[in-house]
């Protein structure tokens, strides 16, 4: 049962317990959504999958993202909340159908890993962003998204940004006065975090102690490797500018919304009990072995109102290793790449820049 793997700590099954549990998940969700969502059954049908055997994770049919964008794949007609992604190339959007019991899901899911980095207790949060990117009950982008499932963790939300993305410094001033010596959590979209937080702050000459902070970051990579900033220099610039150092990246996308990739201390991505990846040949789709690069395929357990239990992204990657990182945690680790050469730009955080 689904929700009996939310008992266990997020990141202690081995392979072979996690594989069993997830293969019997996988041919679930499966049957549910051939059942309940008419495109869906249509695409397994077209590619030959509709009566096939599933005997591991790698013979289920990866749904590339991009049919997101094509289809309405919704599996339930109960939805209170839609999705939408933050393609900037394109007038079309996916669409991530949701209803109360996924919604539930992918919360319990993030408060999982979450809580495996931060600890249970809710930290004053600062939020590298305008207020009012909250501003749609009913349809969020995945930079809404994000911003509302991380805020969960935290208390005492001080938004930093205006609506012109200009840091409110009497606003960051206060917090860190009024907070000063306390743990306190930080949450923004990479590209932002670095362009309109780290860059004000060093354009000013702020003295800002970071010291007690830990940064969560997520999306806009490519922008930042146009201009020739690494995860590792983003890293070192922020503590050697403001002694910030528990900086986590994280890896997702809207189509999967509550299973994210958390980076742990030793520079690794991990997928937790409730999801997984495989890595398919750019070519053949052929799945690979451990530091092999191609396709990076994500399997989630917490999709029940739309068919994103197994997706093909546009991403690429390689997996370093297996149940054995120094970190302690069980399950895959692995990095992200970048994104194939003729996919269109997706990141949350690009999306301010593109509008303007």
């Amino acid at each position: 049962m689904i929700e009996d793997i939310f008992s266990l700590a997020p990141y202690s099954l081995k392979k072979e317990e996690k594989s069993a549990f997830l293969l019997k998940e996988l041919k679930y969700l499966t049957r549910l959504h051939v059942r309940d969502c008419k495109s869906y059954k249509n695409i397994l049908e077209a590619f030959g999958y509709i009566d096939k055997e599933y005997q591991k994770l790698e013979d289920f049919f990866a749904m590339p993202v991009r049919l997101f964008k094509e289809y309405d794949i919704s599996s339930s007609s109960k939805i209170f909340k839609t999705l939408v992604s933050s393609g900037t190339t394109s007038s079309k959007v996916s669409k991530i159908y949701l209803d109360a019991q996924t919604a539930q899901l992918q919360t319990k899911a993030l408060v999982k890993i979450m809580q495996d980095f931060l600890g249970k207790k809710r930290l004053p949060m600062l939020l590298v962003e305008s207020k009012s990117i909250i501003k749609n009950s009913k349809m969020f982008s995945a930079r809404a998204a994000g911003v509302l499932g991380v805020s969960n963790f935290g208390r005492k939300h001080t938004y930093i940004l205006d609506d012109d993305m200009k840091l409110n410094r009497a606003a960051l001033e206060e917090f860190l006065s009024r907070y000063e010596n306390e743990p306190i959590l930080i949450f923004g979209f990479t590209f932002m975090v670095w362009k309109y937080f780290f860059k004000a702050i060093e354009r000013d000459n702020l003295s800002i102690d970071l010291s007690q902070a830990t940064l969560f970051h997520s999306g806009g990579w490519k922008k930042l490797q146009d201009e020739a900033v690494s995860n590792e220099l983003f890293k070192k610039s922020f503590k050697n500018l403001t002694s910030l150092e528990k900086i986590h990246n994280f890896y997702g996308m809207v189509e999967q919304v509550g299973s994210i990739f958390v980076e742990c201390e030793e520079g690794h991505l991990h997928t937790p009990n409730f999801a997984d990846i495989i890595i398919r040949d750019t070519q053949t789709l052929e799945p690979l072995g451990f530091n092999a690069q191609g396709f990076i395929e994500l399997i989630s357990t917490v999709a029940r109102s739309y068919a994103g239990h197994v997706l093909l992204s546009e991403d690429i990657g390689e997996v370093l290793g297996e149940d054995d990182c120094a970190c302690g945690r069980m399950g895959k680790y692995f990095r992200v790449i970048g994104r194939v050469a003729s996919a269109e730009v997706r990141g949350c955080s690009d999306t301010y820049e593109e509008k303007q």
